[in-house]
Formats: C-alpha cells, sequence, structure tokens
C-alpha cells in the first residue's frame, strides 16, 4: 500500500457553481493604452485606427506583421483585492497555437498570479496551464485567509477573447482601476515576452513588480523596429518613461537612420517625458562566432552614435542602457541564443532597473 505523501496539502474544491465570476474588463485592465479609441477587441494592445499602417510593417519573412502581434495581449494584468481562499479564472484564447517550438504554453497562452505578502511586495502565486482554447480553471485553493492585492497577467504570445475571476460565494471582491503614468516598452520579440516560461517572468513585468509601477508592453516579435507610424502612437500616450529597445530587429544603418528621429518625434509631444535607449543584447554564443561578435559591435555602436549625437543637440531627459551584459555574461541567459530564457530576462531587469528608477526620479 502506497504510504501519504507527508508534505501533501489537503486539497480545498470549491463547487463550480457557488462560483462568482468577475469580468475583468468591467474594471479595467492595465497594459492598455488610448482608452478613447475603438478596438477590434478589448485585449488588442492597439487601436483601430492603427490597422492599416502597421499591417505593412511585417518581420523579416513576411510571416506576420506589427497589427497581428498587436492581437496578443502581452504585458496587461488585472489588479483585484479579494479575501477569498480560492481563485478561479476562465478565458478564452484567440487561437489554439498554445506553444511555440522554444517557449511553453504557460507563457504563450497562460495567466499568472500574483499577490501583496504582508510586507507589500509582489509574490508569485500560481499559473494556469492551457490544455486547449479555452481555459477553465482553478487557479489555487487553500490560501491563508486574509484579505489581500492580487495582480493576474495575461497571456505574451496569444490574445484572449475574454477574462473572467471566479471566486466562491460569500468573499469580499473589488476590482481595481489600472493606475496612471505606465513605463511604456517599445521593442522586439524579447520585449514581448520570448521566450519567458510564464507572463510574470519577462522583463517588463519584472521592472513593473520592482517599482510597483504600471507598464505597457508594446514588444511586436520580429517588427520593432522605431517605425514613425509606431511613434506617432507613443506620443500619444502620457507615460511615465519610454523604453526604446529595438535594436535586435534592426541592422545599424536603420538604427542611424531612425533612432534621432524617433527619439525627436517623442520629445516634440512630451519635452520632459524621460526616454531610455536599450542596446541589442549581446548574442550569448558571440565569442565563439565571429559574425555574431561583428554584428553586436557593429549594432551597439551604431545606438551609441545616435545618442552621442542627440546628447551633442541637449536633448533632455534621455537615458542609456548598454547591451553586452544584459544576458549575463556566461551565455546561460538564453534559450535559443536570441531569446531570453527566465534567468536572462531577471538579469535584464536587474541591469535596467537602477536607470529607469533614476528616469523616474524615485
Amino acid at each position: 500500500m502506497e504510504k501519504p505523501d507527508p508534505a501533501a496539502v489537503p486539497v480545498e474544491i470549491a463547487p463550480v457553481s457557488e462560483m462568482e465570476w468577475h469580468d475583468i474588463s468591467s474594471w479595467g485592465v492595465e497594459g492598455r493604452a488610448w482608452e478613447d479609441q475603438a478596438r477590434l477587441r478589448y485585449f488588442d494592445r492597439l487601436p483601430m485606427d492603427a490597422e492599416s499602417e502597421t499591417k505593412e510593417l511585417r518581420d523579416f519573412f513576411g510571416h506576420f506583421s506589427v497589427w497581428d502581434l498587436s492581437r496578443c495581449s502581452a504585458g496587461m494584468l488585472a489588479r483585484f483585492h479579494t479575501d477569498a481562499t480560492v481563485i478561479h479564472t476562465r478565458y478564452r484564447l484567440r487561437t489554439d497555437d498554445l506553444a511555440l517550438p522554444h517557449m511553453p504554453a504557460t507563457g504563450v497562452s497562460g495567466v499568472d498570479l500574483y499577490a501583496r505578502d504582508p510586507e507589500g511586495n509582489w509574490r508569485y502565486v500560481i499559473g494556469s496551464k492551457p490544455t486547449s482554447q479555452d481555459v477553465d480553471a482553478e487557479l489555487v485553493s487553500g490560501l491563508i485567509p486574509g484579505a489581500r492585492e492580487f495582480a493576474l497577467y495575461l497571456p505574451l504570445y496569444n490574445g484572449v477573447d475574454f477574462l473572467e475571476i471566479g471566486v466562491p460565494r460569500g468573499f469580499r471582491f473589488e476590482g481595481l482601476a489600472p493606475r496612471p503614468k505606465p513605463i511604456v516598452f517599445y521593442g522586439t520579440s524579447i520585449t514581448q515576452g520570448g521566450v519567458a516560461s510564464r507572463p510574470g517572468m519577462c522583463h517588463p513585468s519584472i521592472i513593473g513588480r520592482q517599482l510597483d509601477h504600471p507598464v505597457i508592453n508594446l514588444g511586436f516579435s520580429g517588427t520593432g523596429r522605431m517605425d514613425p507610424v509606431i511613434g506617432r502612437f507613443l506620443k500619444q500616450v502620457d507615460a511615465a518613461v519610454f523604453v526604446i529597445e529595438c535594436c535586435g530587429n534592426m541592422q545599424p544603418e536603420q538604427i542611424r537612420e531612425r533612432c534621432v528621429p524617433l527619439v525627436n518625434q517623442l520629445r516634440a509631444a512630451r519635452p520632459d517625458t524621460p526616454i531610455v535607449l536599450v542596446e541589442d543584447r549581446g548574442f550569448p554564443n558571440a565569442w565563439i562566432v565571429k559574425a555574431k561578435a561583428d554584428y553586436n559591435r557593429a549594432n551597439q555602436a551604431a545606438l551609441r552614435e545616435a545618442y552621442e549625437s542627440l546628447m551633442a543637440a541637449k536633448v533632455p531627459a534621455l537615458y542609456y542602457i548598454p547591451g553586452q551584459s544584459l544576458y549575463g555574461t556566461d551565455g546561460e541567459g538564453s534559450t535559443d541564443n536570441a531569446h531570453a530564457n527566465d534567468l536572462g530576462f531577471m538579469r535584464m531587469a536587474e541591469v535596467m532597473l537602477p536607470v529607469i528608477r533614476e528616469a523616474l526620479g524615485s
């Protein structure tokens, strides 16, 4: 006879019939901008006005566009307050492409639950494990009794048609409105979260928790190229900081052509909003692959030239983050020599946090 596991915790199961369901769109989700502009779906990252132009901004192979990727819910989160000891979720994903070859379904299509601990810090609780386009699951049960604030991160590389949070009847529940003046990240697949194991582990999300600040994630896989079209939408956002990290999708000449105009475009509309320029991360295998080392040097030098030109022109509130050690220096920060793993994202956040904190004046 098999012996019981002494570390096992009794499972507390709340009948679904006794759940009260709360649509997160009814109180608002952080990670959305352009609230006054129409969207095809609530959880799209760009408004409908962006469709025609951003459909023309395609990846290297022409497979998908900025518009396609804007239908992903990367960076969005819903905050809520409850004293429930059981939390459920149910949601429908935009597509049944649940995972990628190098990124699990938990990151592509899962949701990630965090809560504030007694000291007020955000701590991981649990995430979902999608196996189909429709997810209906108990996220966690047996929570220590007490009222606390939660945050639920939405999928990184899939979209969401609707999402509800369920708690048993009789417990208090309050949706918390989005906080103003987000940190806005504009960048590549890495910005979008490729290839984190779960939504809370990409660096914009980590930085948002560490600074306890709202974040908008405008990472577009293979298509983040400092486009003036995106600049026109960025400048409409009342941001606390703009973080521009597009270099991984660009060649050195593109950086020289586009960086200064993008900064000037933002600065003309937002004279005082800090702008942080981030070099491309160094390829982890550049120590042994000459072409990668050559690209790293040329790409990073191009952004440095643009930054120095802007500084010489006395553009105010401009900050810079070198890229060579964003993943660390031991080669262990990437899944595929391009995209960050969870370790790489943590290291990126550690490098970027002091600069963003300084830009915020905190």
